[in-house]
């Protein structure tokens, strides 16, 4: 591998490339669009494009795309080639300014929520200068928006940027309350942690639900799991090491920030970490790194599966979203500081936080919310369905001094008053980590670790924008008109914390003490998609999303209908991969073996000797379980076909979770009991001990 500072970027339009190939003017013009949020004159984009076809070109890109984030939760591009035909009978490779800020792939095909009809096509794609252009697979991606012909947002890129405007607002306005003149923008970021499997390929291929549902939906345990905890941070096997550098320098070279890479707590899983970035382009490179992790896993006999469960009875798969705000200046807006009022900064921004996932916490758990994270909240190894906030005992002993007004004797003796007197330095490792709990501050930032392995992070993140803007809005209209600016933030922050201190809880979220002591909190427990969605169109929470912009309230129901059709269509195929597998491969396996063992004891039976009662008793009870087996699946069949006549998404969704997800459960455990019963040779499919160990 070439150096790494000489190969990082080298797929990127970035920053360093354009301050040397656009003029000086061109440069300036779009900097200052891009930190005023301003359009770009047609005459600029045209200077842009050319240079940046050049040096496409020049890199071996033979075509360009816009590359965009549709509701599907995966990216979509439509790939022109820059070839334009001469009088001659000739091609010169050209690219324009308009091409470059828009372009027009057919918008039908994609999930809409009914926000469209299928004869209404077009959609456009308008160019998100604020993250840069790359070059993939020979073609030069241009991160981009959706919208539909009428303007609605149909991607997950638009309320993202929406979001970001919206808070980088509010939180301008508590800076200049606090005399900081020298921001001229609040950003979010992030850094998504993103675990992942890997299995051998050949074993993957011989599995119709890997393939069709990229999760097991049959598997006995195996002898050994991750009860060893051996897995851990161990050793990375040779062909996992192989793949890790292969992945590293192909992320590197689109600019990629990947950083930690190591074993997760279940066997054939594991992680990958980027360095912080802003959201926007956070969110661009997660979706690149799920791309890069699959195709590179191909090139090594590999597949990575990204499912939040992709096997039963070990860890499934997170991304836990590490956010936080940050000036222009470089100022972490979550870090305490070294004088009162940059520590009264800290604490409102802090209790801002709080205020927004207390009262939108409903709102919040919609943005996780898919079948397959349904398979792992609340599954003790992620956190429960139930959001709170983890700030540890020393600074959930600060708020509650300044709550109460009595000294914090831990720090300083002296009563807290806000502005007045230092709060006490917070360091960031002041108190352990708490792997349990869905909102943990973590010294400097909170990591929201509801969120799913497969997810794009735009949706969880436009919500926590929105959220936390909404409480910087209400904190800057009382701010400023405050007559004793002291006085009033010293008891805003005091009722603050005393009107949401039911969110924060530092115990072990995974006990069933929780639970129950959450449910007299009045904290909201939503376990299923279908519980938990109805939430997203609930007027509180269509009030805040539409009072900063980030969806309309045809937008929002939209996405309300995508994610019930969604849940559906999963699970459909689920049921339908499950019933084929059952009929084509387990029972005509155990049919086999069955017969087999039958033959046997004839066989005995024939040459003069008794066969044994061990035989007599496996072939009863096999065929015992594939009648039962049979059954089950026909009940499921029977219960599918009544589920799908419904014609509500809503209703249709519910009777999904309330009859056939427990039936498919159900008809898993007998096949999963028949498994270790049938003889290696005649098991229709690799087993769990195969897929996890035989990397």
């Amino acid at each position: 591998m070439s150096k790494l500072p000489e190969i990082f970027g080298s797929l990127v339009f970035n920053d360093t490339v354009m301050k040397q190939r656009l003029p000086k003017e061109t440069y300036r013009s779009l900097k200052k669009a891009v930190q005023e949020n301003k359009p770009l004159d047609v005459n600029v984009a045209n200077v842009i494009a050319s240079a940046m076809k050049d040096w496409a070109v020049e890199k071996g890109a033979t075509h360009f795309t816009p590359w965009f984030q549709p509701m599907t939760g995966i990216t979509a591009e439509k790939h022109d080639s820059f070839i334009s035909p001469t009088p001659d009978g000739g091609v010169i490779m050209e690219f324009s300014g308009k091409e470059l800020v828009k372009g027009e792939p057919d918008a039908s095909s994609f999930p809409s929520g009914g926000i469209r009809a299928t004869f209404e096509a077009r959609g456009y794609t308008a160019w998100d200068p604020t993250s840069y252009a790359f070059i993939k697979d020979n073609s030069l991606c241009i991160p981009t928006a959706f919208c539909s012909y009428t303007g609605e947002a149909l991607d997950k890129k638009t309320p993202l940027l929406r979001s970001m405007e919206a808070l980088d607002a509010q939180a301008l306005r508590i800076l200049r309350l606090f005399g900081n003149v020298d921001a001229k923008k609040v950003l979010t970021t992030v850094g998504p942690e993103q675990e992942y499997f890997l299995v051998d390929k050949a074993l993957h291929d011989k599995r119709k639900d890997l393939i069709f549902c990229g999760r097991t939906l049959f598997g006995a345990k195996p002898p050994k799991g991750q009860e060893l905890e051996d897995h851990y941070f161990g050793a990375i096997k040779p062909r996992i090491a192989a793949y890790m550098k292969d992945l590293n320098e192909q992320l590197w070279k689109l600019g990629v920030l990947a950083k930690t890479e190591h074993n997760e707590v279940a066997p054939a899983q594991h992680e990958l970490a980027p360095i912080f970035s802003t959201t926007n382009v956070a969110t661009d490179h997660n979706q690149l790194t799920m791309e890069v992790m699959k195709k590179t896993a191909l090139k090594h006999g590999l597949v990575c599966l990204l499912h939040e469960k992709p096997f039963a009875g070990i860890n499934g798969s997170g991304k836990h979203n590490n956010w936080s705000l940050s000036t222009d200046t470089g100022v972490n807006l979550l870090e305490p500081g070294e004088s009162p009022s940059e520590n009264a900064q800290f604490l409102l921004f802090l209790v801002a936080v709080v205020k927004a996932i207390d009262e939108y916490q409903e709102l919040l758990r919609v943005s996780v919310a898919t079948a397959g994270n349904d398979h792992r909240l609340g599954a003790n190894e992620a956190p429960p369905a139930i959001v709170s906030v983890f700030l540890g005992e020393e600074l959930t002993g600060i708020l509650d001094a300044i709550e109460s007004g009595k000294p914090y004797g831990k720090k300083a003796p002296q009563e807290m008053t806000i502005g007045v007197n230092v709060l006490p330095r917070f360091p960031k490792d002041t108190t352990d980590r708490n792997r349990t709990s869905p909102f943990a501050f973590t010294g400097n930032k909170f990591e929201f670790r509801m969120v799913g392995s497969s997810l794009s992070i735009a949706g969880p993140n436009f919500v926590l924008n929105t959220i936390v803007a909404d409480s910087l809005k209400e904190f800057a209209d009382k701010l400023e008109k405050a007559k004793n600016f002291t006085a009033e933030l010293n008891a805003l922050i005091k009722d603050t914390i005393k009107a949401h201190k039911r969110i924060i809880f530092n115990g072990n979220n995974y006990e069933e003490s929780w639970v129950k002591e959450a449910e007299k909190r009045g904290l909201a427990n939503l376990k299923t998609v279908p519980e938990s969605v109805e939430s997203f169109i609930a007027p509180k929470s269509v009030g805040v999303l539409t009072k900063f912009g980030v969806l309309t309230k045809k937008e929002i129901h939209s996405r309300y209908e995508i994610t019930l059709e969604n849940y559906c269509k999963v699970l459909n195929i689920e049921v339908l991969t499950m019933l084929e597998m059952i009929h084509k491969e387990i029972l005509p396996g155990v049919f086999k073996y069955v017969t087999s063992v039958a033959a046997t004891a004839l066989s005995v039976k024939q040459l003069g000797g008794a066969p044994t009662g061990a035989e007599e008793a496996l072939v009863s009870k096999l065929s015992r379980l594939a009648e039962d087996l049979a059954g089950k699946a026909a009940a499921l069949e029977g219960e599918l076909l009544k589920v799908k006549a419904i014609e509500s998404a809503k209703d249709q969704a519910t009777a999904f979770a309330a009859t056939v997800v427990p039936l498919m459960a159900e008809t898993r455990a007998v096949a999963d009991e028949i498994e270790p019963l049938v003889a290696e040779e005649f098991l229709p499919f690799p087993t769990y001990g195969d897929l996890l160990f035989r990397v």
